[in-house]
């Protein structure tokens, strides 16, 4: 897998971005991706479904679609309008990959999938809108306070909210991805930024093995002259504490 955007500073209106992205140390290859798009004020990461065919694929397409849409989009008026473009990029997104496994004979949910969680600021001086399908994550380090602004639609958290006991569901169990399944229910809100914000956009292989506690204290640390050390330094602690899938981390520093 060839990433989208090379790990390179980008300059964008939310701020100043970059991303990487690691096999990982067990994997033969690489099915994450990552786009990061100054001039569409997109950031976003998608985790092809390891053990499906084409999940390299999937997570390239996903994301190329979603932008792709945006862009044959007006400026959208209005934060209610600018949900619904969102909304609609990653539908289409979906039933294209969904056609696309269809096409090739795949029966509906056995195609290749990925996950699909991102930021779209239209307006330089409005609101982000966020995006998410799966259990790739968006976290925002705000005031020495980490939050975790996406919710996983995985089997073990659904099984942790209804207060189940004993053995839970594997973690990586998913809900619903993007792609094999003809109908998706993505999770697209407002986020309004604040100076001096820093959001960590990841897959499931940064944040599986390591602790909030782990992800704060690197991020404490993160500045303008240091992003992608920061990065690298993200990537390698989840190899430390023994991930066993790919690696992909974006951080996004909003002006102070």
């Amino acid at each position: 897998m060839i990433p989208l955007s090379p790990p390179v500073l980008q300059q964008m209106a939310m701020g100043l971005a970059y991303g990487l992205t690691d096999v990982g140390t067990v994997r033969p290859s690489n099915q994450d991706n990552l786009l990061l798009l100054p001039e569409s004020n997109l950031v976003a990461v998608a985790d092809g479904m390891g053990g499906h065919v084409g999940g390299d694929i999937a997570s390239t397409e996903a994301l190329l679609l979603v932008w792709k849409h945006l862009r044959a989009q007006h400026v959208p008026g209005s934060d209610t309008e600018a949900l619904r473009q969102l909304h609609e990029a990653v539908l289409f997104s979906n039933s294209t990959l969904f056609r696309n496994n269809s096409a090739a004979g795949l029966a509906d949910g056995y195609g290749m999938g990925t996950t699909l969680t991102g930021m779209w600021q239209p307006q330089a001086d409005g609101p982000a809108f966020i995006f998410h399908v799966g259990d790739s994550r968006i976290y925002r380090y705000r005031d020495g306070h980490l939050a975790q602004l996406t919710h996983d639609q995985t089997l073990y958290q659904q099984a942790l909210e209804a207060g189940m006991k004993g053995i839970l569901p594997p973690r990586n169990l998913l809900l619903q991805a993007i792609g094999p399944g003809e109908e998706v229910r993505p999770d697209v809100f407002t986020h309004k930024l604040a100076p001096g914000d820093l959001y960590l956009l990841c897959s499931d292989g940064l944040y599986g093995a390591s602790t909030q506690e782990d992800l704060s204290a690197l991020l404490a640390n993160a500045g303008p002259d240091n992003l992608p050390e920061t990065c690298a330094a993200l990537i390698e602690k989840a190899k430390l504490d023994g991930s066993r899938d790919n690696i992909t981390a974006i951080l996004l520093l909003c002006p102070a």
